[in-house]
This record gives C-alpha cells, structure tokens and sequence, in this order.
C-alpha cells in the first residue's frame, strides 16, 4: 500500500542523516558551458539537493540538456535516489539565462501595457514549455515586483508595471501556464523590490515605506498568487527600516517569513532565497556561513549560492555543527528539508513533470517552440504603445524622404530596412560608457554629423546614454521618431520635441516587428505604459 506523500516524506526526512538533510536544501549554480567536478561532487558525495543554470555560457542547450541528464543520473545513484529540482532564471524580456535557440520574448511590462491575463499565461505557458524539454523543472519567474521607482535599473522592465492588483492577476497567469507547460514557478523577491534604485547584488537596498504602503502595495501581488496556491516564492535581500527597525534583509528576516509570509499570509509553499553571494546578504550578516544560517532561521527552505562552494567550507562544517549542537536550528533543517522532498515528491509524481534525462538530439523539436513564436508577435502587437503622435505616423517610405536608421540592434535594422529599402543605418555599440567617455563622444557626434544629410531619423532609445545621444538632434530641425527599448522611463521626458515616439519595452525580434509595423501602417497601436506617468516631471 502507497503512504500518502506527506507520509512519505517525513518517513525519508527522519532516515536521513544531518549531511543529507542539511544538503537537500542547498542549491548551487554552475555557470560554465557544464557543471564543475566540484558541483559534480555536491550531487555524487553530498547528495545536493538543487542546482541552478545561470546564464554565462548557456548558449549551446543541447549541452545543458546534456548536463541535466548527468546530474540527475549521479542523483539517481544516491540512497534515498532523490531527483534534483534544477532551476533557473527564465522571466521573459531580456531575464533570459538558458540562451541558444530559446525564445526572446517582449517580456513583463510588455504584458503589463497590453493588460491581457491571457497574453501572461501563453508567455508563462511557451517560455516554460522551451526550458521543459531541457529537464530544467523550475523557472524563478513570475517577478512581481512594482514598477514604482522610475529610477529603477535592477527590476525595470522585468515588472508588469505599477498597479498591484494588476501585477498580482498577471502574475497569478505566467505562474498557472508555468505550471501547465510543467515547469514549477517562483514568485521574487519578497516582499518588493520594486521601490528601489539599488541592486542587492553590490549592496543592501534600503526600502523606506511605511507598513500601510506596505502591506496595501507590495504585498499585494503575492497576496494574489498565494490564494492560486503559488508552489515557490523567493526572498528578497531587501531592508525595510520602517517595518523591520534593525534593517534585518526580508530573506534573513524570521518576522518577514515565517510571521508574515507564513502565518499571516498563510503561504504553504517552499521559500527560496534569491542568490546568497549576494552583498546584500553576506554585508549585513558578517560571512556567507553566516548569512547562510540566518536564512535558514529565517524560515528559508531553499538557500541558493551561484558560486558552487568547497566540499568542507564553513558553509558545511559550521552549519552541520550547529545542527548537532542546536537542537532548534536542526529541526529548522530538517523540517526545510521535509518541504523540498515533500514538493519533490508532488511534482515529480504527477503527470507533466520535466523529462529527469532529456534527450539532448530531440529537443530542436521544442526549441524555438513553433505556437510560441506566432503567440509572441502577436503579444508584441498587443503591446506597442504609442507615447507621441505626430505627423510621421504612419511613416510610408517616399523617394522624396531620405531616412536613417540609428541604433545597436541587427534586428532593429533589419526590420526597418525590410520597410524603408532606401533608409541607410548608423550603429553604434550597445555598450555605452556610464561616463561620458570619448567613445561615447565619438558616437554622439557621428550620429549629429550624419543626421544632417537626412530628412527622417529613427533612434532606438534604450538608457539615459542613448537617450543623450538621440537629444543631441534636436535643433537639426529633421523629424526624429524614437524607439523605446526596454523601459519607456527615458522617453517620457524631455523630447517634447520629437515627432513621434513609440515604446515598445524589448529588443525581441517580435518587439521590433511590431514597431516598425505600427510606423509603417499596418496596424493601430493599443499598448498602454504600465506606470504611473504622473512621477514624470
């Protein structure tokens, strides 16, 4: 007779030693084209629980597929042959950490401007469906944070926007067709970290909210996706001085997660910490052991390092330690632990769980996914937003007009010479310095220099840099349509005096297509900016 899973796990919670249950809930990363022998080790000799596929040298998937099949193998081979949950950072736009053939799709606040929960569903669906076929069974997506903080370089585009209710149902979409593609989804960063211009990867943002906005704003979307019954959600390594005085980060913080997110919001699922090499984490607790252990504290069940740690570091001996002299942290451990097998044993018994060895010659049948590619133009037509409408739109290409095209972006001039066959282009390099540099220098006044010979200019703005560029053409007196990539905050103000200016919130293939569909005609854009244009001065 088959124990009921709850049973079941516990039964395999209590068998384990200290080691196997401290390392079932440990997750590594492997960040090169293939595991290390190191994380290789963790699986075969530690019976690590998880791994994560970061996104430095995932451009070859049949290796990744490859690489997750090994692993799961070596896990195989363990005691208690328990399945590794393998993870990663799959959200849509440019959060895209398994590359290759994989889809580059218009992303979170391109959902947010068209406003369907369907078009979040069939992204969360088809995005999903691709990193299935590569045995990876859990995505750290939907990310519902707030697009409050203009300023914001870390979340941007990567939010549904501003309003919460809306990012919650949104949210709620992605993670049910994450689920229905068969991939786990994880809500991030508890509690917010969208009223912040900082990044906790160099050090520990400050959120100075009060708790009503607290808890009537940033809590709200995942008070959403906890009543769906969300399966994950990541803490964040995120300070909020007016809830939390000492400005413990929520992902150290026993009041933010086992309070809060566990009792008072009643969340039943596995809490993840975002990457714990973080500084926002290691700063504030003293050393990685350290913060490593307060996270467990804290009611973390999950603690992810992207950097693979050595088999007898202070992460394993002070912590293994703790457990055989601390009788309160071990029960922490093991009940973690009893969580992560017990989600193990629930998805990796249903029906639509991720192949375990994913057949690495087959997978260029799922990858590009052929519905999601149709899905995605569509979803970027329903999303294009025209922010300034002037006399260019549409734009129909004329012997009468010479036009020049401007940006970094291949796509981007292939579709627009598809359309103006006539245009001619000027490229300048993505990666513009944050100072102003000569070579940034070099490309503004190139660009003035060129512009002179053209009736039409169309600019892809993309950051504060190329929105200084494209500003420098402004007394030319030519007509200047810009191009939004990416968050439309650099266009909102200051080109009262373009012609006409279209946001497009992605530099995916589909972004573009639409785009220049819309500027040539073809359609009528219906896309509305997701924030709160009121913040702009």
């Amino acid at each position: 007779m088959r124990k009921p899973k709850e049973q079941l796990a516990k039964t395999i919670a209590d068998r384990m030693t200290d080691e196997e249950l401290f390392s079932q809930i440990l997750m590594f990363g492997w960040a090169g084209a293939e595991p290390s022998e190191l994380l290789n080790s963790w699986v075969t000799s530690r019976g690590l629980g998880s791994v994560k596929v970061f996104g430095w040298n995932t451009a070859n998937i049949q290796q990744v597929a490859r690489s997750v099949k090994l692993l799961q193998e070596e896990a195989a081979q363990k005691r208690f042959k328990i399945p590794l949950f393998v993870a990663t950072d799959q959200e849509g736009g440019y959060i895209r950490h398994v590359k290759g053939e994989t889809s580059v799709t218009p992303g979170n606040l391109a959902i947010g401007a068209s406003g369907y929960p369907i078009d979040s569903y069939y992204s969360g669906f088809y995005i999903n469906r691709e990193i299935r076929a590569l045995g990876i069974n859990m995505n750290f997506a939907p990310t519902v944070d707030l697009y409050t903080n203009l300023d914001s370089s870390v979340i941007g585009p990567r939010s549904f926007g501003v309003k919460p209710d809306n990012a919650g149902i949104l949210g709620v979409e992605f993670a049910r067709g994450s689920s229905d593609a068969g991939v786990i989804p994880t809500a991030k960063h508890f509690p917010g970290h969208g009223d912040t211009s900082i990044d906790s990867h160099g050090r520990l943002p400050q959120i100075q909210i009060s708790e009503e906005t607290f808890k009537n704003r940033e809590l709200v979307p995942f008070k959403h996706l906890i009543q769906a019954n969300i399966p994950a959600i990541m803490s964040g390594h995120l300070s909020f001085p007016q809830i939390e005085a000492d400005g413990t980060p929520a992902s150290l913080s026993k009041h933010m997660l086992t309070d809060l997110l566990r009792g008072e919001l009643g969340f039943k699922g596995i809490i993840i910490t975002d990457d714990m090499m973080m500084v926002g984490a290691i700063g504030f607790a003293g050393s990685f052991s350290k913060a490593v252990t307060m996270a467990i504290r804290a009611g973390n069940d999950i603690i992810i390092s992207s950097t693979t740690a050595p088999l007898n570091s202070a992460l394993w001996t002070e912590n293994l330690a703790l457990m055989k002299s601390d009788a309160a942290f071990r029960s922490r451990v093991k009940d973690a632990a009893y969580r992560v097998i017990l989600a193990k044993l629930q998805y990796f018994k249903s029906e639509n769980a991720a192949p375990l060895y994913p057949d690495d010659q087959k997978i260029y049948e799922s990858i590009p996914d052929k519905d999601g590619e149709l899905f995605f133009l569509d979803q970027a037509c329903r999303s294009v937003t025209v922010y300034k409408k002037g006399e260019s739109l549409p734009l129909k290409a004329s012997e009468d007009e010479s036009i020049l095209i401007a940006g970094p972006f291949q796509n981007f001039f292939n579709e627009g010479t598809r359309r103006y066959p006539d245009a001619r282009t000027f490229h300048f390099s993505y990666d513009l310095r944050s100072d102003e540099s000569n070579f940034s220098e070099w490309d503004a006044t190139g660009l003035v220099s060129a512009a002179r010979s053209y009736d039409t200019i169309v600019i892809s703005v993309y950051d504060w840099h190329t929105a200084n560029i494209a500003k420098r053409l402004q007394n030319l007196g030519k007509k200047v349509i810009i191009f939004s990539v990416l968050s439309p905050v650099f266009v909102l103000d200051g080109f009262e005096w373009a012609d006409t200016i279209i946001c497009g919130y992605s530099y995916s293939d589909y972004s573009f297509k639409a785009m220049w569909g819309v500027l040539n005609g073809e359609f009528e854009a219906e896309g509305k900016i997701p924030l709160d244009l009121t913040q702009v001065n």
